[in-house]
């Protein structure tokens, strides 16, 4: 379970990384076509990829996972909220707001999954200690945006856009991680939600208009940063990062949401050349000390939880909910 553990955290880190450097490529790609085409297409190419990664597992499997109702509600509320919700209105609020805005704002995204963890999931309750973190992360996330420029610019439209897709995006942390109790493999479940965020999004580019220029796919300046977007950014990290959800819970894997800021103004400096001030070093050092703060539970609190549930699953002959703990230091 220990290393299951460390092979979570390690996904959890590498798909932050992925998503935080996303803005490159995306960036490059809006002299060829809109923000909502750019989104419908990657999201597109992802699915694809997974529908195809998925088929050899429904061979295997003998016996599928028994669909019902309830089931589908919950895939097609996470890709309303995970999918067309979150990335809709994060691209909106970059258009009303300043980027080191909506970064910031963003980031508070852990502190909602972790309200709603602790309402609707079993074993997720906030602790003092994770508080503690997120105002150190929010502290240096501010830092980090801002890069030495102290005037925060108020933009309401998009600044409340921006809180309404850190929101949705807690919605679908919890939304995954109820979801994982029906059976299915990750790379199913994940492609269960881009099929439905994809349909979501059908309205939205009916009036935003869709009308991509597909002879530029003939340049590789097209074509390379769509396959990071749509395989690495999209289909491979909604995978991994649900995996990490999974075994490390809402709460724990949407704290690395605190390093978006930094892993972007680090790409920033070494690709676009921005220069990072000592106030974004400090920043970062914060978000990293945020960070440990959230994701470190007390020796006494692991020892005590590992120790009731081994004396419970043994008048139970139930081993199964040893596989749910943290794991020991």
């Amino acid at each position: 379970m220990q290393n299951k553990n460390v092979l979570a955290h390690g996904l959890a880190l590498v798909t932050i990384i992925i998503w935080g450097t996303t803005f490159v490529a995306t960036k490059l790609l809006l002299e060829y076509f809109s923000a909502v085409e750019i989104l419908f297409m990657r999201f597109v190419l992802g699915y694809a990829a997974l529908a195809l990664a998925s088929v050899p597992e429904r061979i295997r499997q003998k016996k599928q996972p028994v669909r019902s109702v309830r089931q589908e509600i919950y895939f097609a509320a996470a890709g309303l909220t995970g999918v067309t919700f979150y990335f809709l209105l994060e691209n909106i609020a970059l258009t009303y707001s300043t980027a080191s805005n909506v970064g910031i704002i963003v980031a508070i995204a852990p502190i909602f999954a972790a309200l709603f963890a602790s309402l609707f999931l079993e074993g997720e309750k906030i602790s003092v200690r994770f508080l503690l973190g997120f105002v150190v992360a929010v502290s240096g996330i501010a830092l980090v945006s801002l890069n030495g420029n102290f005037l925060l610019k108020l933009n309401p439209l998009g600044d409340v856009l921006a809180a309404l897709a850190a929101l949705v995006w807690a919605a679908y942390s919890v939304l995954q991680k109820k979801i994982q109790a029906f059976g299915y493999s990750v790379i199913v479940l994940t492609r269960k939600t881009f099929f439905y965020g994809l349909l979501f999004m059908i309205p939205a580019i009916a009036i935003m208009g869709f009308h991509p220029d597909m002879q530029a796919f003939s340049d590789p300046k097209v074509i390379l940063p769509f396959i990071y977007l749509g395989l690495g950014a999209s289909a491979v990290c909604f995978a991994t990062w649900n995996f990490a959800l999974h075994v490390l819970g809402a709460m724990k894997t949407s704290a690395y949401i605190y390093l978006v800021p930094f892993v972007d103004i680090l790409f920033a400096s070494w690709i676009l050349k921005e220069k990072i001030t000592w106030v974004a070093i400090a920043g970062t050092i914060l978000i990293l000390s945020g960070l440990y703060l959230s994701e470190r539970r007390s020796r006494k609190t692991r020892s005590e939880v590992y120790a009731g549930v081994q004396t419970a699953s043994a008048e139970s002959g139930n081993t199964a909910d040893l596989e749910t703990l943290p794991d020991q230091e």
